[in-house]
């Protein structure tokens, strides 16, 4: 005899700290599942707070709100499926990240999260206890068990639900992209089923918080760890699945299995994506940046316009008298190609005057960095008043290759609210601009075609903050430069892994060098989407005074 067990998903987008809205968000998914017929409506880890709340959770006042919200969001759909949703939980002087399963207007059951992750982005094990290794909870006949998130990608949690009469499982994830990400979550899923010979449904949050984006891809295994069914990337969607069981028990019913995108179409949603709820979540609606006539800010523009639409863009040229006629250009054909609006605005005069004003002080001294700097600071502090007179953040436009190395101005071109290439290379921004221009999805509000001209792309990089100068004027080439750089950042190594990879020693030495004094100028900086392991702030924190270098 056959039965079903209807589970509708909510993968969808919460805010952190906006109890009210992802608590509508909840009862929406869940007034969805109940017109489809479900058993239960699950939504991810932490949902109700949002993730990664970090020390927020922490505060007995917002403990309370999550709470008084639970406790109407109960009473709201005591009526209909039972409602799984992730929350922050307190029991005696001990925190919990939980997973509540609401039915019948109370909070029938509730797991508790074993397995704290305590690297790269999280903190858990400092803001977290430690729930007990427990079983199975029951939604009508049915008994599921929910690893939460970091629980599933160890066996003895599973195992224990396995063997405590867990039917299936269902794993809540507040999980955020890192380049290869998908891989490694399925290759931990598959082996979960083997080990357990249950069908497993992994749900996944999605959209974009400070650094961080979720990517959704919420998917289903059954127990041979063949893939039932697979969510897209980065949209918010409600999905129905159906569990069917039959002598051999549960097994999933095959459903749409979206293709997951490339690798440079993932990076690029989650820059735009990070930007588009960065500002919809923090209430801002249009965007500034200077726009120079080079890659890096001609990708920056790219994004902002595909995440905001060109109508909420302004682009900035802010000239001198090294830059380029080519620049000139490049810029202006950049803006045009993109449709956003294009300012004018010359340096020149404010230069002079402030040189002016330094020069009883400066008399007798050699012009240096020092004054290639007062340009960059005077269009920082240009772009800040734009930004402060209008309402538009400014968008910094610094790659990693440079936040690595310290190769930007503090006050000067790292100003700004929000570097939506903060964790992308150099040589992968080349890359990133070709794919732009040879491909449009539906989710890019901005135009199709080729929106940055092939000539910025391929014209050697200049800050132009002085006569012919060029970026490997002070930086090894960057395809050098961004090896070392994935050597001594991403995989934390060594020098001597720069030498045994072909460099020379002393090449390495000074890009270690310019790494770890440039961290002053990384604590100042905006923040960024996080691409990979090894993106600056979370996933890499190094102390500001390092006296410390490789002796290798």
């Amino acid at each position: 005899m056959t039965s079903r067990f209807r589970i509708t998903l909510g993968q969808l987008n919460p805010t952190v700290g906006d109890l009210a809205g992802n608590a509508a968000l909840a009862r929406d998914a869940w007034e969805q599942g109940k017109a489809a017929g479900a058993d239960m409506v699950a939504l991810p880890e932490m949902f109700i707070t949002g993730y990664n709340a970090q020390d927020l959770v922490m505060k007995r006042a917002f403990q309370l709100d999550v709470m008084t919200h639970i406790e109407a969001l109960a009473a709201d759909c005591a009526d209909g499926p039972a409602l799984a949703i992730g929350a922050p939980w307190v029991e005696g002087a001990e925190l919990y990240n939980a997973y509540l399963i609401l039915k019948g207007g109370k909070i029938a059951s509730r797991v508790l999260k074993h397995e704290l992750p305590n690297e790269t982005v999280f903190d858990e094990v400092r803001i977290f206890d430690s729930g007990p290794l427990g079983g199975p909870y029951s939604v009508g006949n049915t008994r599921i068990g929910s690893p939460i998130c970091e629980d599933a990608w160890h066996p003895d949690v599973a195992e224990t639900l396995a063997e405590t009469g867990a039917e299936f499982l269902l794993v809540p994830n507040g999980s955020p992209y890192y380049r290869g990400k998908f891989e490694t979550r399925l290759n931990n899923m598959v082996a979960r089923v083997i080990e357990t010979e249950l069908p497993l449904i992994y749900l996944n949050m999605v959209g974009g918080q400070d650094d961080q984006v979720f990517d959704g891809a919420s998917f289903g295994l059954n127990p041979s760890g063949k893939l039932a069914f697979q969510m897209p990337t980065f949209d918010a969607e409600i999905a129905h699945i159906d569990l069917e069981r039959n002598a051999d028990g549960w097994r999933i019913a095959d459903g749409p299995k979206v293709q997951l995108p490339s690798e440079y179409e993932q990076d690029y949603h989650v820059m735009v994506l990070g930007l588009r709820d960065y500002m919809r979540k923090t209430g801002f609606k249009k965007v500034l940046l200077g726009l120079s006539g080079g890659i890096d800010s001609a990708i920056v523009a790219a994004i902002a316009v595909d995440a905001l639409g060109a109508e909420n863009v302004r682009c900035v040229m802010l000239p001198s008298e090294y830059t380029s006629q080519a620049s000139l250009d490049d810029a202006e054909a950049v803006a045009n190609a993109l449709g956003c609006r294009y300012d004018y605005v010359p340096i020149t005069q404010g230069r002079a005057a402030i040189t002016d004003t330094l020069a009883p002080l400066f008399e007798g001294t050699k012009p240096d960095l020092t004054e290639e700097n007062i340009q960059s600071r005077l269009r920082g502090l240009l772009l800040m008043a734009m930004s402060n007179k209008f309402g538009e953040m400014l968008l910094t436009t610094g790659n990693k290759s440079e936040v690595a190395v310290g190769y930007a101005t503090i006050y000067g071109d790292m100003a700004g609210g929000y570097n939506p290439i903060k964790d992308m290379y150099k040589t992968r921004v080349f890359e990133t601009c070709r794919w732009r221009n040879e491909n449009h999805r539906d989710w890019m509000m901005g135009p199709k075609g080729e929106v940055i001209t092939p000539r910025i792309i391929d014209k050697p990089p200049t800050a132009e903050l002085r006569e012919d100068q060029k970026d490997s004027d002070s930086l090894p080439d960057y395809p050098d430069l961004d090896a070392m750089l994935e050597i001594l950042v991403d995989q934390n190594g060594s020098v001597a892994d720069c030498v045994a990879a072909g460099f020379d020693r002393d090449l390495a030495k000074k890009v270690e060098q310019l790494i770890y004094i440039s961290e002053y100028k990384r604590f100042q900086s905006a923040p960024g989407p996080r691409l990979t392991k090894g993106a600056f702030w979370l996933d890499r924190r190094y102390p500001i005074v390092n006296r410390w270098r490789d002796p290798s």
